[in-house]
């Protein structure tokens, strides 16, 4: 029998969708869609390489079943049937030549080129930091828009396209990476998620034994020793033999005893005090939770009064010539401090020119450090960021000074168009934009004095989340793909107005790309005055 010779290549194709090296894929949807892609051709070189070892088996499967028949036939009568010549010189041709080619085809590797293209693609893969930060945002995006477990892994979110769900295993995954990082009240809540989904019926390769184990003692971590000590039976119930378990139960007993003689000596005025210290709890508003209200849309109410000051217009830039004939729709979303959005203040076009541009230099976005007056990156950011100046593109350029136009503000001192794309529950916590007092030295290395104000384009619409919220007054400013807002973060004195300060919500659901442009004082001397107030 001859061999038909069989080979199989596969091809690198277009495999590498983005030249850059890992940064912190989870800082950005925008990045975060190369992967989509990468995963995609991944998974065609896959199927190719499945087809490749179906194609081998089927050559073999069809040698096998030749060789069975004709077995069969020459072992009814061997001399008979050896005694043709013809069947004689095969069987030596067989044994001597084909079946060493099915040797060598048996032992073939079809999985060279599957791997070669893993080989290249695992150095642009997402990292353990990637993973951490997405199960971080998963987190955040829990506890600032109060979803219960069930819900985040049944995927029932508003506003979503493709819905997804989280199996056992992921809610156990998410529940370890809290418990690295001693986040014992996150590990309770998706170690339980977890053990519920496995109750229901879920299959899963998750371990009950190893989801109680961690669960019991983040329980213990909170206070809870009815609870943990309750965990730990049932851990027992599925492996008597385990040897943490049998420690921490003797622990747990013991404590419980000596609790039990504690609690006979407490007195009614430390009941009194704790009732005392609920009720301070319950008045004092942190910013941390004012900001997550504003997030939910629960923010404070503006009163009548005040909303009836509040008015939409078509503005002109004070009479600028080139919006005399065309002037632009303008709203005030806010008294104090003034915010007003522009409609339609930036095409589609506009905006698709700026991603382009912006996306190859997307890098995790930084903030001023007050003690260097340098740039770096921080937690409480999750976002990538680029700055576009006007000279390389004539759309940013037109940008530029449409911004000059409608602020009346010199653009030529302010700083250079700053895009910003959200990654997983990309958020930016309250900050201002201004340097205070105790920061003398934050845009010193500009030379162009402090940020008088800032001008923000969304250039995204977001199905859930992403709000620009203001703590201090309770303004909530929601995303609209198109517009703009604007406000002064100086007091024409030069003075800081601490009322602006200002933070971006997690991106719930969907993708948010900002562009902003902070404009600095030198320059603005005769376009806005200094008053004799140091709050006007």
């Amino acid at each position: 029998m001859a061999f038909n010779k069989m080979w199989y290549t596969i091809a690198l194709g277009l495999l590498l969708p983005f030249s850059y090296a890992h940064t912190d894929f989870f800082t950005s949807i925008g990045h975060m869609t190369d992967l989509i892609n990468t995963e995609k051709d991944l998974v065609v070189s896959l199927k190719d390489y499945i087809k490749a070892e179906e194609s081998k088996l089927e050559q073999i499967k069809k040698w096998a079943e030749k060789l069975d028949q004709l077995t069969d036939t020459a072992t009814k009568d061997p001399e008979g049937f050896l005694g043709h010549p013809v069947n004689a010189f095969k069987l030596m041709k067989r044994l001597n030549t084909e079946w060493g080619e099915l040797e060598s085809l048996v032992l073939k590797d079809m999985s060279d080129g599957f791997i070669s293209n893993m080989t290249i693609q695992r150095q642009f893969f997402p990292n353990d930091e990637d993973q951490t930060g997405a199960a971080k945002a998963l987190l955040r995006l829990q506890d600032t828009y109060n979803l219960d477990t069930d819900t985040l892994s049944r995927g029932n979110l508003p506003g979503v396209k493709h819905k997804s769900f989280l199996t056992a295993e992921d809610c156990f995954e998410l529940g370890k990476i809290a418990y690295t990082e001693a986040d014992y009240y996150h590990t309770e809540l998706w170690m339980e998620q977890a053990l519920k989904q496995l109750d229901e019926g879920e299959v899963s390769s998750a371990d009950k034994a190893y989801i109680l184990d961690y669960l019991s003692y983040a329980v213990y971590q909170q206070g809870d020793m009815g609870k943990a000590m309750m965990l730990t039976k049932r851990l027992l119930e599925l492996d008597p033999e385990h040897q943490r378990a049998n420690g921490n139960m003797k622990y747990f007993e013991y404590i419980m005893a000596k609790e039990k003689e504690a609690n006979k000596s407490s007195t009614d005025s430390e009941d009194q005090m704790e009732k005392e210290t609920e009720v301070k709890k319950k008045d004092y508003l942190p910013e941390r939770r004012k900001y997550e209200m504003l997030c939910r849309g629960e923010g404070l109410k503006m009163t009548p009064r005040r909303q009836k000051r509040l008015f939409c217009r078509y503005y002109d830039g004070n009479r600028n010539p080139r919006y005399i004939l065309g002037p632009v729709k303008q709203e005030d979303e806010w008294d104090k401090p003034r915010i007003v959005r522009f409609l339609d203040i930036i095409s589609d076009e506009e905006i698709e020119t700026v991603k382009e541009l912006a996306k190859p230099r997307l890098s995790r976005a930084t903030v001023h450090d007050p003690e260097t007056g340098k740039l770096t990156t921080a937690h409480y950011r999750v976002s990538k960021s680029a700055w576009l100046s006007g000279y390389e593109s004539p759309v940013v350029s037109r940008i530029n000074t449409r911004i000059q136009d409608l602020t009346g503000l010199d653009v030529s001192t302010a700083e250079e168009l700053q895009v910003a794309n959200y990654g997983v529950g990309g958020q930016y916590e309250p900050h201002f934009d201004f340097a205070r007092a105790n920061e003398p030295d934050a845009f010193k290395e500009l030379g162009t004095g402090n940020r008088i104000a800032t001008w923000l384009f969304y250039m995204s619409d977001v199905s859930a989340g992403g709000a620009t919220v203001f703590p201090e007054v309770g303004a909530s400013v929601w995303p609209k793909k198109g517009t703009a807002v604007f406000w002064y973060n100086l007091f024409p004195s030069g003075e800081g107005d601490y009322s602006t300060r200002h933070a971006a919500c997690p991106v719930l659901v969907g993708n948010k790309w900002v562009s902003n442009k902070w404009l600095h004082e030198r320059g603005q001397e005769f376009r806005r005055p200094c008053t004799l107030s140091e709050l006007e």
